[in-house]
Order: C-alpha cells, then sequence, then structure tokens
C-alpha cells in the first residue's frame, strides 16, 4: 500500500516504520507524503490508541534526502519546505499519544521528527545529533527546546556535536534508554500501557501541555481545572472511576482470603 513506509496495528495501536533502508530512510518527499497520509488514517481509526514511529534497530532516519534538495529550484523551495512543515506539524499536534522509538542514527530531519513525537524510547546505540549548521541551515528549534530547556537546545543546535543515549537520557532529551535487542520491546509496551489509558484523558493531557507552556501560571492552572471539571463530568469517567474501585476491592478480598 506505501512506497517508504510500512505501517503495522497490533493491540490497540500502530507501529509505522520508516522503511528506505539503503538511504539509511532519509525523509524524501515520498515518505513525508506517506507520513502524513498514514498519521491522517490513523487519526481516525478507533482502534488505533497510541502510534510508534521507528525506523527499525539500525538506523532511525539519516535525515532529510540531500540529493533531493540539491536539485530544487528556487521556485520549488518554497513548496518543499511547505511539505515539511505539514508532515511535522500533523505529528506535533496529533490527538494521540505518538513515542520514536530511535535505533541507531537520528540526524538533522530525523532528530526534528524524533522531537516532535511526546515520547522517545531510544536504543543504547542511538545518536541524535543537528549537522544543519554546516549545510547553511537551521535545525527545528522549538520541540528541542521544550524537551532540554533553552540553553542546552541552544548548545545543541550551535554546536551540532552528536549526542548519545546515556547523554540523551540525561539531559532529558528521551524518556527511557533500553539495550539494542529491547528497546522496541520497550516502546510496544508503553504503547499498550497508553491505549489502555481513556483516549478522552489522554488528548486532553497532550492539549493542556501544549497551552500551559504559553500561558501566566494563574490561567495555566484555570486551563488545568477546566479540563479537570470537563473530565470528571463525564460519563467514561463514572465508569472507569467504578471499575477501578470493583477492582480494589475485589484484590483486597483475595488477599484476605489468603491469609
Amino acid at each position: 500500500m506505501y512506497q517508504t513506509v510500512i505501517v503495522e496495528k497490533q493491540g490497540g495501536y500502530a507501529v509505522v516504520t520508516l522503511n528506505r533502508p539503503r538511504e539509511m530512510n532519509a525523509l524524501s518527499r515520498e515518505m513525508r507524503r506517506e507520513l502524513d497520509v498514514v498519521f491522517a488514517a490513523l487519526e481516525g481509526d478507533g482502534e488505533v490508541r497510541a502510534v510508534i514511529v521507528t525506523g527499525g534497530d539500525y538506523v532511525f532516519s539519516a535525515g532529510m534526502d540531500l540529493k533531493e534538495m540539491s536539485t530544487l529550484s528556487d521556485e520549488e523551495i518554497g513548496p518543499f519546505f511547505t511539505s515539511i512543515l505539514k508532515y511535522l506539524a500533523r505529528i506535533y499536534t496529533y490527538e494521540k499519544p505518538v513515542i520514536a522509538a530511535v535505533g541507531g542514527i537520528a540526524l538533522g530531519g530525523g532528530f526534528n521528527l524524533a522531537t516532535v513525537c511526546d515520547i522517545i524510547i531510544a536504543s543504547e546505540s542511538a545518536i541524535f545529533g543537528h549537522p544543519e549548521l554546516k549545510f547553511g541551515l537551521n535545525p527545528l528549534f522549538s520541540p528541542l527546546e521544550r524537551r532540554v530547556g533553552l540553553t542546552k537546545a541552544k548548545e545543541i543546535i550551535m554546536i551540532g556535536e552528536p549526542i548519545g543515549a546515556i547523554e540523551a537520557l540525561r539531559i532529558g532529551l528521551v524518556n527511557k534508554v533500553a539495550p539494542p535487542e529491547r528497546f522496541m520491546e520497550e516502546a510496544r509496551a508503553m504503547a499498550e500501557r497508553l491505549a489502555a489509558a481513556s483516549p478522552t484523558v489522554i488528548t486532553a493531557v497532550k492539549k493542556v501541555a501544549a497551552m500551559t507552556a504559553h500561558l501566566d501560571d494563574k490561567s495555566a492552572l484555570d486551563l488545568e481545572f477546566d479540563v479537570m471539571v470537563r473530565l470528571y463530568s463525564s460519563m467514561e469517567r463514572k465508569v472507569r472511576m467504578s471499575e477501578f474501585m470493583t477492582r480494589e476491592f475485589l484484590e483486597r478480598i483475595r488477599k484476605r482470603s489468603r491469609l
């Protein structure tokens, strides 16, 4: 169905695998277009409540397709970068949680793709880097700054030194690091947990996280409590709370019966 990505649905989540291995998953026009189409389709799929993006075990993405970029005419520059913005914005503002499972290198545009996801699970072999300044281009700053803070984001972008997985974990760039043979297992386990959560609450949390960064302290609290009131009033909350309390009660009965 797709030429540059593979889509697998399983247990409430989907895995989207970048599939240009000979080009080290360079983000071509076609790959960006297909990612946009895939995410649009999955957003409307009620069976999918979380998405994993990965490049496989050995490389996440080497970045933009430089061969493709080198042939752009002046008239093509605007539409070309608009297509980059379109697919990144699709993922960055996605209503469902998105996990980047990064094995191997994530450079330039590949690094950008990882940072617009909600959660990053990295293999111990993962390497992140922004070499764009060497080509006279600017990396994507704002998603990175939200993850690691202003001063560290400036350093990463201005210096352009590669960052290993352990250092990425230390500075808050990634959420978890796992051995190469287990990082996809960790990503799948995370997706299963997210898929089991209330989709309404997950969407609300994502919106709150995006909005509070732009509000003063009081306005941020007001927003969060407004969301809390709406969620508490929902029928879904009542059903889930009843189910939770029933499970807790039954578990206590089981423990007492074993005494």
